[in-house]
């Protein structure tokens, strides 16, 4: 029987009979994980995770990485990790900055590779241009070793075994001072990827049904209009309150 679009788009499990399990999404096949990562909250599921999911999996298809780049508070590191839950797979969340250099970087490479993990560099743009010049040489090699299906291969001057199913992600934050231009050949190891604008009353109509409010589309609709009008009308300033003017207010 022919499957729908929707279904072949759509992250699904399969089971086989010699005890495996793999996850697949359009074209893209990996094997489960079976990593434990604790009992934890989901990520609410809308028409843009389900894109970015699948900008990520056909990526990591083609042995490349993902770039995500949108404004902060816009998803990008929280579905990279919900995708790491849903396929079983450890994801290390690591803040970069301008300090950060190559034998830093490689000694990270070095471990994700061996290991098999995850990475997510969050605003990997903050890095010096020179060591995104020996990161990219670093990236390529990995690149080089998945693609001739190497079990064993060399990165920073040592021989490593190489796990396949390690992945790395990149998200940006484009127009924010002291960001730098990604080199042309580590734009190349990573498909892009655009998170702008949320779908905030699909996630608050979610997260109230899970609460149990029956009349969630409703509410989440109020709730928006009545954060959004708050943002457009009060002044940008932090509360500072004491517990005492709290429990005694004027």
């Amino acid at each position: 029987m022919k499957k729908s679009p929707l279904l072949i788009l759509q992250l699904r499990y399969k089971w086989h009979d010699c005890n495996l399990c793999t996850v697949i999404q359009g074209y893209a096949s990996f094997e489960y994980g079976y990593e434990y990562l604790g009992c934890s909250p989901r990520l609410v599921i809308t028409p843009l995770t389900d894109q970015c999911w699948l900008t990520i999996t056909g990526a990591l298809q083609l042995n490349l990485g993902c770039c995500l780049a949108g404004p902060a508070g816009t998803g990008k590191t929280e579905t990279v990790k919900d995708l790491s839950k849903a396929l079983g797979k450890f994801c290390l969340t690591y803040n970069c900055s301008g300090d950060l250099d190559d034998k830093v970087m490689g000694k990270l490479f070095l471990g994700l590779v061996q290991s098999g993990s995850w990475c997510c560099f969050d605003e990997f743009n903050r890095i010096d241009i020179e060591v995104l010049s020996a990161i990219a040489s670093h990236l390529q090699a990995i690149k080089a070793a998945k693609d001739s299906l190497s079990v064993r291969f060399v990165l920073e001057g040592k021989e490593i075994r190489l796990k396949p199913h390690c992945a790395i992600f990149i998200t940006l934050n484009p127009g924010y001072k002291g960001r730098v231009e990604l080199p042309d050949n580590l734009k190349s190891l990573f498909r892009p990827m655009s998170m702008i604008i949320p779908d905030y009353e699909l996630i608050a109509e979610i997260m109230l049904f899970s609460e149990g409010f029956r009349s969630a589309k409703l509410l989440s609709g109020k709730i928006i209009n009545l954060y959004q009008l708050s943002s457009k009308r009060l002044s940008q300033q932090e509360m500072h309150l004491s517990v005492n003017m709290l429990l005694n207010p004027v």
